[in-house]
């Protein structure tokens, strides 16, 4: 069984050297200083080390159970669940006024890639809830915010959200399930979900779902659709229990990954449902939930190969094959470890270097959204927006690629069930696939966000990036090992950005088939103009002989990453460049 040790000193440094975000001007941040923040993240790393850790493998292999109607987690779910619960874990980036510690987004982040690396099935059940809180809290009305806030943010109550049907998935316009309103003013919500995470099961006392609708008389497609309240048990006018709610899970998945995460078919059999937000505006107010979860699945995708690499890394150091090397030294090593091998040191280095430019990622994207949520930063919020798709696609996409390197590190023990690598290749598939698939993000991106208010918070990204370029030319590592490359690949951007605008307007074909190609050719840019800055804090660092072995790590993970990671551009860019014609040619009968 794997070890996990979190990485509290990463998250020290993207907090307070290379991004200081106690110093921000106005911030939310101030109050947040180190010898504050380094204690709840020691505490956190432990709870997932050694509470929530264990009961991941139980989880994979047990899975839930569906039995008369009710639904039962793994041995092991409930006593972690209450375990994070009882610290107030999951409280911590929710208003005060509603029992919420008021910790920003940025903090909250670290410690969801560590209980998302110790049990990623587990954590979700906290995830979808903090997103239906966002959600009513977002649009609901004052008696909604009083009704369920206080219990989704102390977790006696979890959350859902209900979109995918049997007939529909990406088209929600095609959803069938109604809402018909009642004397009362409530809805009665009739139809079938599929695919619900979290569905149902025993770790809450109620399961409130957000569920998208259509009431009768409204327009077509996504334009009449309608977000509803679904409580699992109804409460009555002193916020207690009431009667059984008339929604059921009538399937409980079978999946590839995830195990202990109840997938449910739920059924609603005139389940009494309330409006949240206008009518037919339902698709764009369970858009503050879907952004939500969108980052935090960039974020599982970051934590699995997070997970795997400490596994990978750990076996390397101790399984001992091959004839005897040479080290950097040149000193005979007797019996050595596979970490020795060139080849296991690429595959390592691969994984460490798109890890760690990953979790900046994660925290410069994380302080952009508290500057959204805080402020009426106008441009934060449009530069989230412009990220959110590559966040998802791009660290979902790597994350599982670097996991199942991890895998390979471990040769035929990875392809053993009892070495749980296997699990953290399947926890990792979905990733890609829910909160909208990699290819959705892609198109999202391309035809969406690029020319979102005149292609503003495009350009005010790339006018960043070359301005940062222009002022680091002084030092000649520096400049040589990062900077070069790094402009190199935003040309290469660039000319991807021209080739939509000269040939996409008019034929968005020829910019759909290369979507995906520039989804990640933007997000190896976003890594490396990261991965630059650390390498400039790093090199500061080093001239002060401050923490010389991790800021050399640092200096020369990020060398590796500019010199076999970033290089992608190029290809990434030649298949933008191809156009149409290589991916629609083919007459669909010759498939």
């Amino acid at each position: 069984m794997p070890r996990y040790q979190p990485p509290i000193r990463d998250f020290i440094f993207l907090f307070y050297e290379l991004f200081e975000i106690n110093k921000r001007n106005g911030s939310i941040f101030s109050e947040y200083t180190r010898d504050i923040i380094e204690p709840i993240l020691t505490e956190a790393g432990k709870i997932a080390s050694n509470i929530i850790l264990p009961s991941s493998v139980i989880g994979d292999k047990e899975g839930c159970k569906l039995n008369e109607g009710k639904v039962k987690t793994p041995n092991g779910f409930k006593e972690a669940f209450e375990h994070i619960v009882s610290g107030e874990w999951p409280s911590l980036n929710c208003d005060p006024k509603y029992g919420g510690q008021g910790i920003p987004l940025t903090i909250a982040t670290a410690v969801g890639e560590f209980f998302g690396s110790a049990n990623v099935a587990l954590y979700i059940y906290h995830v979808l809830s903090h997103g239906v809180y966002s959600t009513i809290k977002a649009h609901g009305t004052e008696k909604q915010k009083q009704d369920f806030l206080p219990n989704l943010v102390n977790s006696s109550w979890t959350g859902t959200m209900n979109l995918t049907e049997p007939q529909c998935g990406t088209d929600l316009g095609l959803i069938r399930t109604k809402a018909v309103l009642t004397e009362k003013g409530d809805y009665k919500i009739s139809g079938q979900k599929i695919w619900i995470s979290a569905g149902d099961h025993d770790l809450s006392e109620n399961i409130i779902h957000l569920v998208l609708a259509k009431i009768p008389g409204s327009p077509s497609g996504v334009k009449g659709i309608s977000l509803f309240i679904v409580p699992k048990f109804l409460i009555d006018k002193d916020k207690k229990f009431g009667l059984r709610n008339n929604v059921s899970v009538g399937k409980l998945e079978n999946k590839m990954g995830i195990h202990g995460n109840a997938t449910c078919v739920m059924d609603y059999d005139e389940a009494t449902g309330y409006l949240l937000g206008p009518k037919n505006k339902g698709l764009s107010c369970m858009f503050t939930m879907m952004n939500e979860a969108r980052h935090a699945v960039g974020m599982q995708g970051l934590s699995q190969a997070e997970i795997a690499y400490q596994y990978a890394t750990q076996f390397s150091k101790e399984r001992i094959q091959g004839t005897p090397l040479k080290n950097n030294t040149q000193n005979s090593i007797a019996e050595p470890t596979i970490i020795c091998h060139p080849d296991v040191r690429r595959m390592l280095l691969d994984q460490k270097s798109f890890i760690e430019g990953a979790r900046a990622f994660a925290i410069w994207s994380s302080i952009l959204i508290d500057d959204a949520n805080h402020s009426s930063d106008e441009d934060a919020k449009g530069l989230v927006s412009l990220l959110i798709p590559i966040f998802k696609a791009f660290l979902s996409d790597k994350g599982f690629e670097y996991t199942v390197l991890a895998q390979q590190v471990l040769g035929g023990a990875g392809y053993i069930e009892d070495s749980q690598m296997s699990q953290f290749v399947r926890d990792s598939r979905i990733a890609m696939i829910y909160e909208g698939t990699n290819g959705i993000q892609a198109i999202d991106l391309v035809a969406r966000k690029l020319s979102a208010s005149g292609g503003k918070y495009l350009m005010s990204l790339i006018t960043e990036i070359n301005e940062f370029i222009n002022d680091s030319q002084n030092n000649e590592t520096l400049l040589n090992e990062f900077i070069l490359p790094l402009k190199s690949a935003v040309t290469d951007l660039e000319s991807s950005i021209d080739y939509f605008l000269n040939n996409g307007l008019t034929e968005p074909n020829n910019a759909l088939a290369g979507a995906t190609d520039f989804l990640h050719l933007f997000g190896h840019v976003i890594l490396g103009y990261l991965w630059s800055q650390i390498a400039k804090k790093a090199l500061f660092k080093l001239n002060e002989n401050s923490d010389v072995e991790f800021f050399e790590a640092k200096l020369i993970t990020g060398k590796f990453y500019m010199k076999r990671s970033l290089p992608e551009t190029k290809v990434r860019l030649a298949r933008v460049l191809a156009g149409q014609n290589s991916v629609m040619e083919l007459n669909q009968d010759l498939f």
